[in-house]
């Protein structure tokens, strides 16, 4: 190992493992347990974790074709100090979101005290109309969120962006952990790191507490689009971990505002939805009439009280980037709080002030569609060609709602295997967090996301990222756990790539979805 760190060299950006050549504190007992490695043995640990990840249907679709989701045989290691304010960081965010889509939803008080404009929240693409004054039964309507945070050239973790729709990537982070802690067990060892195989657990506790009011043993489903879907590996994890059934749109029926599911015994009672189908295709009587993915039905179900669907339908309103910039004034006003994480700063492109300003830098910023997912439409200004940027500039100019700029932030790198050495490759971080109504509990660790082309700063799989397993240290007189992570699906859920003429209209359908991984 000591050969492959030779030359290690961290650019402009903050190196989390070293500082100015010398290792930082979190990595030391890593460093010397690797450096106990020969070359041949860690060349041989890391085709078996990708072999094991192929054979498991860990996989992603690109362009019709399956691949091995890939995952980098180095951790990234966070103290127990720093995670705990990236963990109450989360909470606070979390809880502000669900007081402003409550509001947004029903009263509508803080369009009202000026703190945010309406039409902002009603031009957003994800806003709905058709859930208004749908109140969920135990008052929750983000059960899961994927919270993305970068770390900026001065170590400090700042949110990047929210998801409370239909956040994707828990299922890696949990088979990320089975995978280096079966590739390196004597570093694993080493460590007092806390677990993440409790998750599924948490989850459906979460969901059975959401349950319509009167049902004490409620029956929970997972609603996949369909194997076409790129995160249907994680959908069949997750349905299998939790121990409920995994169904699709053609499996329920509505009838007089309720629920059912077909079995070989007949039609049973469904009471919560963990949906991972996008608003938009979820419901044909109130949103797309073409949909064969959802049910007809479920939102009158669920505003008759019969249904829970988690997360709540509407909830995109809040993963809009321009809401994104309004967030600390959110948690000032809803909770009397100064924000525990800080934002990116961020230009909105509907104000005259900021949109000129930023016509002056295009070369300078990055602009982002505050729609957008999967790192899709962002243009890097310092990386675009002039023709490019004219084109952006048009773009803007024509509907500056549907676009924000922010500076270009250098991702804090963690060294990551590349080749036969270990090169800087910039990482983000996604927590996920579980709402029950009474409590939100973070995952200790979340998602990192690593961009493996030199230089490369946007981390999707989709643009050829890949992830590493995230240990978070236990703080002093934690007791040390051992983490058992979930067994994987006894069938993997490995479904070939046609190519999209090839499809059916709901196979396409199911790979238009926007739940797709990272």
């Amino acid at each position: 190992m000591n050969r492959m760190f030779a030359g290690y060299a961290g650019g402009a950006a903050y190196d989390e493992m070293f500082d100015d050549g010398d290792l930082r504190a979190p990595y030391t007992d890593l460093r010397s347990s690797l450096d106990d490695l020969s070359e041949a043995e860690l060349h041989g640990r890391i085709e078996a974790v990708q072999s094991s990840y192929l054979d498991q249907g860990v996989t992603f679709d690109i362009g019709g074709e399956e691949r091995a989701f890939p995952l980098d045989i180095l951790p990234r290691v966070i103290e127990h100090d720093t995670w705990a304010t990236i963990e109450h960081g989360v909470q606070q965010r979390v809880r502000a979101l669900e007081l402003f889509l409550d509001d947004v939803y029903d009263e509508g008080r803080v369009f009202d005290d000026r703190v945010i404009p309406r039409s902002v929240v009603t031009t957003s693409t994800h806003y709905h109309r058709e859930i208004a004054g749908l109140e969920p039964p135990n008052g929750v309507r983000i059960h899961v969120s994927g919270i993305d945070l970068v770390r900026d050239d001065a170590g400090e973790f700042r949110v990047l962006e929210d998801n409370v729709r239909v956040p994707s990537g828990v299922s890696y982070v949990m088979t990320n952990r089975r995978a280096i802690s079966a590739a390196l067990p004597e570093s694993f060892a080493r460590h007092r790191i806390r677990p993440v195989a409790g998750y599924p657990r948490r989850l459906l506790q979460a969901l059975r507490a959401a349950a319509p009011a009167g049902v004490t043993e409620p029956t929970v489903v997972v609603l996949t689009p369909g194997v076409f879907n790129g995160a249907y590996f994680e959908h069949a994890l997750l349905a299998r971990t939790m121990g409920v059934e995994l169904v699709e749109g053609r499996d329920l029926e509505c009838r007089r505002g309720r629920v059912t599911m077909r079995t070989t015994h007949g039609p049973e009672p469904v009471h919560v939805i963990y949906r991972r189908v996008d608003d938009e295709f979820l419901d044909p009587v109130h949103f797309r009439g073409d949909s064969l993915l959802g049910c007809p039905g479920l939102i009158n179900a669920a505003r008759a009280g019969n249904v829970t669907i988690a997360n709540a339908v509407g909830n995109g309103v809040a993963d809009d980037k321009l809401v994104y910039t309004y967030l600390p004034d959110l948690i000032r006003y809803y909770m009397s709080e100064e924000p525990i994480l800080r934002n990116v700063d961020t230009w909105r492109m509907d104000d005259p002030d900021a949109r000129e300003e930023v016509m002056d830098r295009l070369h300078e910023l990055v602009l982002k569609p505050v729609d957008g997912s999967g790192g899709k439409g962002i243009v890097i200004g310092p990386r675009a060609s002039a023709a490019e940027l004219d084109a952006l500039r048009a773009k803007v100019l024509e509907d500056p709602r549907s676009w924000i700029a922010q500076p270009v932030v250098q991702l804090s790198t963690v060294p990551t295997y590349v080749g036969d050495k270990m090169a800087p490759r910039h990482v983000d971080l996604r927590p996920f967090a579980v709402n029950d109504g009474q409590r939100v509990w973070v995952l200790p660790g979340g998602l990192t996301r690593v961009a493996l082309p030199e230089g490369e700063l946007i981390v999707n799989s989709s643009r050829g990222g890949g992830s590493k397993d995230t240990w978070v240290l236990a703080g002093p007189g934690a007791p040390h756990r051992t983490d058992l992570p979930p067994l994987l699906p006894s069938t993997s859920p490995q479904v070939s790539g046609p190519a999209m003429d090839d499809l059916t209209g709901q196979q396409q359908q199911q790979q238009q979805a926007r739940d797709l991984p990272c």
